[in-house]
C-alpha cells in the first residue's frame, strides 16, 4: 500500500476559462479517497508555475478542489514549480522529512518514461515507485485508461535524456550550501607546490537529510542521498579544490588490501589505488575508517587507500607503499602518508575475537581487553604496520601529532558537527573523502 501519491499535473494546462484539469484533479482524489478509506495517504499534487511568479489563479482553483476532501485534506500538498527537477526535488524533501518510501505516481501517460528518468536521477533503491495513468494524455483529451502493451512502452531519446540531466544540474547547481561553508583540511607534510590535496569535512553541499548532511560525497542503493546529488557535492569540492571532476577516481571499497595501480585493468573492488598521472585525482572515502593519503615528491607519484579495521590488519596501508615502490621505483624513505579523519581509540570497539589480533600486533592498540567488546586503535596500527614496512617515523601524520593546528587525524565520532560517522550514525550515515592528484 502507498504511503504517498503524487500527482503529476505538471504538463497539463491550466486556465480559468477550462476546468478540466480541476475536474480531473477532483475525480482523482475521489479515487484516492475510496480506495484509502482506511488510512488516508500524504498526496503531492505537482504543477507548473510561471516563472517570478509566487502565487497563480490557477494555484487557487487547485486549492479550492483540495477544501472539499475532508479524509485527505489534511495530507494534501500543492506544490508548484518552475521545473519537473524542482518539483520532484521539493516533493522528495517532504517525503524524506515522513521517512515515506513507498510512492504511487498517478500522470498523463506520455509523462511516464520521462518521469522514470527523473527518479532514476533523483531518487535511490529505497524508494519503490507506482505509476497509474490519468487516462489523459498531456494535452488533457481522454485517453482509454488500459496498460500499454509492452512494445508501445515509450522511452525517451538521447537527446531528451540529456535535457533532463542538464535540468537537474542547473537546479542542484542553484541550492544554496547547507551547514556553512565547503572546507577542505590540508596536510602540511605534503608538499602543496607538487601535490593537489585535502580532506572534506560535512559543511557546504546541498544534502539535507540530517545523518546525510551536507556534504555527503558517496551514494548507495541503502541510502537516500541519489548520485545527482553526491555529484554535484563533488563539481563544489572539485571547483574548491582545483581539479577535474570528469577525471576523478575513488576506490571501491571491498575492506581488504586490494590496489589498483592506474593505467592496469582495473578490479571489481579495491581498498587503495596509485598513479603517477598529473591528470587525474585519486580518493579514498571514510566515515570512521581511515581515508589515508600517500605521496612521493622525488618520483612524483601517490596513492589513496581506504583502511578500516579489516583492511588494516590485511596491511592495505603498506600494499599501497608496495604499489609505489613496485611500479614507480619510489623508495620508501620519501613516501609520506597521512592518517585523515576516522574513528578514534575514544570510540572504536570491537568484539574480544577480532581485538585479540590487534593486541597481538602491539598491547597498546587495545584499552580494556578484558571487556567483551575493547576500544581499538586503529590508527596506532596502521603507524607500527607502516614504521614496520620502512616508512620512516617523521613521514607519518596522524593523530600522534602534539601540535592541534597541524593534525588532521580527528575522531569522527566525536565532532558531530565536522564529520560523519558510521559508529555514532547508523547505517544511513554520509562519506566524507581524502584526495590527492599531482600537479602539472
Amino acid at each position: 500500500m502507498a504511503e504517498a501519491v503524487v500527482i503529476d499535473l505538471f504538463s497539463l494546462q491550466m486556465n480559468s476559462q477550462n476546468n478540466g484539469v480541476q475536474k480531473l484533479l477532483c475525480s482523482t482524489l475521489e479515487r484516492i479517497e475510496k480506495h484509502f478509506s482506511a488510512s488516508a495517504p500524504f498526496v503531492y499534487i505537482m504543477c507548473y508555475q510561471t516563472p517570478r511568479s509566487e502565487r497563480s489563479s490557477e494555484q487557487d482553483s487547485l486549492l479550492k478542489v483540495i477544501s472539499g476532501f475532508q479524509i485527505l485534506k489534511k495530507g494534501i500538498e500543492v506544490v508548484c514549480m518552475t521545473s519537473t527537477a524542482a518539483a520532484l526535488y521539493t516533493i522528495k524533501q517532504k517525503l524524506d522529512e515522513k521517512d515515506l518510501s513507498i510512492i504511487k505516481i498517478i500522470l498523463p501517460v506520455q509523462r511516464k518514461a520521462l518521469m522514470e528518468v527523473f527518479i532514476d536521477h533523483l531518487f535511490t533503491a529505497v524508494y519503490q515507485f507506482q505509476f497509474e495513468d490519468f487516462g489523459v494524455d498531456c494535452e488533457g483529451n481522454n485517453l482509454q485508461q488500459i496498460a500499454e502493451p509492452q512494445s508501445d512502452i515509450q522511452t525517451l531519446s538521447a537527446p531528451e535524456m540529456e535535457l533532463v540531466r542538464r535540468e537537474i544540474q542547473t537546479f542542484l547547481e542553484s541550492l544554496p550550501p547547507l551547514k556553512g561553508k565547503l572546507t577542505i583540511l590540508k596536510s602540511s607534510l605534503i608538499p602543496g607546490h607538487i601535490f593537489l590535496h585535502g580532506f572534506t569535512t560535512r559543511t557546504g553541499g546541498i544534502s539535507y537529510i540530517p545523518t546525510l548532511s551536507s556534504f555527503n560525497l558517496f551514494s548507495s542503493s541503502k541510502r537516500r542521498d541519489p548520485k545527482a546529488v553526491v555529484k554535484e557535492n563533488l563539481r563544489r569540492l572539485a571547483n574548491a579544490a582545483g581539479f577535474d571532476p570528469e577525471t576523478f577516481h575513488s576506490v571501491k571499497v571491498n575492506h581488504a588490501s586490494d590496489v589498483w595501480i592506474m593505467g592496469k585493468p582495473q578490479p571489481d573492488n579495491y581498498d587503495g589505488i596509485v598513479t603517477n598521472q598529473q591528470d587525474v585525482t585519486i580518493a579514498a572515502p571514510g566515515a570512521d575508517c581511515i581515508p589515508m593519503l600517500f605521496a612521493d615528491p622525488v618520483k612524483k607519484a601517490c596513492g589513496a587507500a581506504h583502511s578500516g579495521w579489516q583492511g588494516t590488519l590485511l596491511g592495505v596501508a603498506m600494499a599501497t607503499v608496495n604499489a609505489m615502490i613496485k611500479e614507480y621505483g619510489c623508495n620508501v624513505k620519501d613516501i609520506l602518508v597521512v592518517l585523515g579523519p576516522s574513528v578514534g581509540p575514544c570510540c572504536f570497539t570491537l568484539r574480544r575475537e577480532s581485538a585479540k589480533e590487534f593486541y597481538s600486533l602491539d598491547p597498546k592498540c587495545v584499552r580494556q581487553f578484558d571487556s567483551p567488546t575493547p576500544y581499538i586503535d586503529i590508527r596506532r596500527a596502521t603507524r607500527i604496520l607502516l614504521e614496520t614496512g620502512g616508512i620512516l617515523p617523521q613521514n607519518i601524520q596522524d593523530d600522534s601529532v602534539t601540535d592541534h593546528n597541524q593534525s588532521l587525524t580527528f575522531c569522527t565520532a566525536c565532532h558531530p558537527d565536522t564529520f560523519y560517522s558510521h559508529v555514532r550514525d547508523g547505517t544511513n550515515f554520509g562519506t566524507q573523502i581524502g584526495f590527492i592528484s599531482i600537479r602539472d
